[in-house]
């Protein structure tokens, strides 16, 4: 039986976790307490929700976590253009986060669809 941790979505949230981290720690200090923090909430509620979600008894509860991990993973993509927007990195680093961030809304989408199917 697998667990979260060997699930792939999981294992590439941590990096975009870490490359977020990385990101953000160039950011003016000024948004240590706007978009720095906002980004780094977002980030790590992404791999923490699909933790949690595998954890639960029930397809259905299931479902709420990686629902909850989706939105915070369109709420990091909408941060990352914001930052971008304020000139924070170049658009290099944007669309390879953006990739990131893709990669898992698309992964996550494969295990909701997955918990969907399964009776609850």
């Amino acid at each position: 039986m697998k667990t979260y941790s060997d699930l792939d979505v999981w294992k590439l949230s941590r990096t975009l976790v870490r490359d977020v981290y990385e990101l953000t720690r160039a950011f003016p200090k000024e948004e240590l307490y706007g978009l720095t923090s906002q980004m780094r909430r977002c980030a790590v509620s992404i791999p923490s929700n699909i933790a949690e979600g595998s954890g639960r008894n029930s397809s259905k509860d299931s479902l709420q976590f990686f629902f909850i991990a989706r939105g915070s993973a369109y709420e990091l993509e909408t941060q990352l253009y914001l930052a971008f927007d304020q000139l924070y990195f170049d658009d290099l680093r944007l669309n390879t986060l953006l990739d990131m961030v893709s990669k898992v809304k698309q992964m996550l989408n494969g295990l909701i669809n997955y918990y969907q199917k399964l009776p609850r």
